[in-house]
């Protein structure tokens, strides 16, 4: 008999979590961030919160800022934080 496993975690961690860490260490603040991709502050906020979703403009704003991390690792995380949701979500409703 085969048993299936989760491949994705209990918890889903937005991916404004690691952003936040990614500019603190950086030395780069939220307004700075902000400034530099050419966004309001309370965009970045939201995103950092959890509040506003990473898009594709988004991430090509961060890469271009970040250029060492890639706009698809952004949209990735954003996408794999979204199906855990999704995921989470249906495990509740089937307990």
């Amino acid at each position: 008999m085969v048993t299936k496993t989760s491949a994705y975690p209990d918890i889903a961690i937005p991916p404004g979590e690691y952003l936040a860490e990614e500019i603190e260490a950086r030395g780069i603040s939220q307004k700075e961030l902000a400034r530099r991709m050419g966004r309001p502050l309370n965009a970045i906020n939201e995103i950092i919160n959890g509040k506003k979703s990473i898009t594709a403009e988004t991430a090509l704003q961060l890469e271009a800022v970040m250029p060492q991390i890639p706009a698809r690792f952004w949209l990735n995380l954003e996408i794999d934080y979204q199906l855990t949701r999704a995921l989470i979500s249906k495990r509740v409703k089937a307990a």
